[in-house]
């Protein structure tokens, strides 16, 4: 297959960089699921802009560099925060349809927002409109074509340029070459590889893994989110209980019922997401014992189902009514702050190789995301990257031929499993150089189920083999960063340290360094 650009993934920075990108050439997206499977389709809590009258552009930066903990890019905080509005207005005139009060959009308050900010959508289903609103202005531009896949497993790299990328076509079990003059990666999270999160099937971390292989940098990728409350019940999944519910008023509860959040921070439910995620840890090991639970009951009658009706309508399948009844939570992981080294235009270390959204890494959350930036951010770099990626229009496609790897053995059908029970004990909430140190001997004594230049023959096999490469590079970066910043918790390093308010940076074959803030971005050398 050939094209002019390939975009892998189709959520919302994907399909942003596909509009952007498509009037300058043929442009074809991939997905491995159905073409509306992403992260940005479960994203509840909102999108963050300065467009209400109470806000500013400066409020929204300010507030987006304190959550990032010292590592945010000031750069990239300002595009984002900048572009925003525009991005936003852009998505109205295409026909997406926020919340509104009297004909004027509503702004709700979240978590280390100073201001009401948050706009979203049908109370909590935000990502989903965004999507709907995306998904159908590229449908309408003749030049954007979908193609679903189960799987894309690799990068095709000819004399240090990436020309195209490699999918697995489990229909008729083969491997099918896709040549492109430039590629984005826009593939999501890592969220699979642990064994509590909120993330959907898709997310195991293919972008990062494939893009490490070929050669391509990797930044800050031990920074994760845990956010701070799933719906913990047996039997349900982890279903993400959106921050905005602490923004209207909700409150954590121990098992003793009794509110402990102030004992942890001034701002008690509203603090940032890793503080309330360690809060709530530290008070289960404190009582030693659970659940911890939030408390909607307080509310007006009526208020909850209305406000909230995906959340309340989830909860009350799984038998808890949010308005009678507090709902037990637990924290999962969430959000990657890391991922593939890009810059604020999304190009990567490796030429006519771009990433945005969750699957890059731009500086701009720094070690913590503040609340509702990410479908923001999706907006703003995946259209910078697309506009970026039209550089290479009418350029030469560059065709070589690929080997057939050899077929590897099948893994073992728990393998999925054990890496993420591995990844959760040892890189999750909290960490410790003698556990991640545990955790990476466990992962070498597993290395030759994982030999490099075999090929599966499975979905299955191939999102096993990316999680196995992201579980390794977050534990190696983790065990790097000796202290405790943002989403990255250090049991035996409980404070942040000066000499690591530097972004982390690893490639095939080097060991992790750090490197200044800002700087990370500019250099585009492996």
């Amino acid at each position: 297959m050939e094209t002019d650009f390939l975009v892998i993934g189709a959520g919302v920075a994907g399909l942003s960089a596909a509009i952007e990108a498509a009037p300058a050439g043929r442009v074809l997206v991939l997905t491995k699921d159905r073409l509306t499977e992403s992260a940005t389709e479960y994203s509840q809590g909102g999108v963050a802009v300065a467009l209400s009258d109470e806000d500013e552009v400066g409020l929204h930066e300010q507030d987006t560099l304190l959550a990032g903990d010292g590592l945010c890019d000031p750069q990239a905080v300002r595009t984002l925060v900048g572009a925003g509005p525009r991005r936003i207005q852009k998505l109205i005139d295409w026909g997406a349809e926020f919340d509104t009060d009297g004909g004027k959009l509503t702004f709700a308050i979240e978590g280390a927002h100073s201001v009401n900010r948050v706009l979203h959508a049908d109370g909590d289903s935000t990502g989903k409109e965004i999507a709907r609103t995306l998904f159908r202005k590229a449908q309408s531009i003749d030049a954007i074509s979908f193609r679903s896949f189960s799987s894309v497993v690799g990068l095709i790299v000819k004399d240090g340029e990436v020309c195209g990328a490699i999918a697995w076509n489990e229909a008729d079990r083969t491997l099918v070459p896709v040549y492109a003059r430039a590629v984005l990666i826009a593939t999501g999270g890592i969220g699979r590889v642990y064994g509590e999160t909120t993330n959907p099937d898709v997310a195991t971390g293919d972008g990062v893994a494939m893009a490490y292989r070929a050669g391509a940098a990797i930044a800050n990728v031990e920074l994760v989110q845990f956010h701070p409350t799933a719906l913990f019940l047996e039997g349900a999944p982890r279903f993400l209980l959106s921050e905005a519910l602490r923004g209207e008023g909700a409150l954590l509860r121990n098992a003793d019922m009794q509110r402990f959040m102030s004992r942890y921070h001034e701002s008690e439910e509203l603090a940032p997401r890793d503080v309330v995620s360690r809060a709530i840890v530290s008070e289960l090991l404190r009582l030693r014992r659970g659940p911890v639970y939030l408390d909607l009951t307080h509310l007006a009658d009526g208020h909850v189902p209305k406000r909230f009706p995906r959340i309340y309508r989830t909860c009350l399948l799984y038998g808890v009514d949010l308005e009678l009844e507090p709902v037990p939570v637990h924290p999962a992981a969430h959000y990657a702050m890391g991922g593939v080294l890009a810059g604020y235009d999304g190009a990567t270390t490796l030429p006519r190789l771009y990433a945005a959204g969750e699957a890059a890494c731009n500086g701009v959350h720094g070690a913590n995301r503040l609340a509702s930036n990410s479908l923001l951010e999706g907006l703003v770099f995946g259209a910078l990257a697309g506009e970026r990626m039209r550089r290479y229009a009418g350029g030469t496609l560059r065709k070589p031929r690929i080997r057939r790897p050899r077929t590897a053995s099948a893994l073992p059908g728990n393998a999925i499993t054990n890496l993420r029970h591995l990844a959760w004990k040892h890189a999750g909430i909290a960490r410790s150089g003698e556990g991640l140190k545990a955790g990476l001997e466990q992962l070498d004594l597993l290395s030759t189920l994982f030999e490099k230049g075999l090929a599966r023959t499975s979905r299955h096999g191939f999102e096993t083999d990316n999680m196995y490469e992201v579980i390794r590079l977050v534990a190696r970066c983790a065990l790097a960063r000796e202290e405790t910043r943002g989403g990255h918790y250090r049991l035996d390093y409980q404070q942040s340290r000066p000499e690591f308010r530097k972004h982390s940076r690893i490639s095939r074959g080097k060991d992790v360094r750090f490197v200044e803030v800002g700087a990370a971005m500019r250099d585009r050398s492996p």
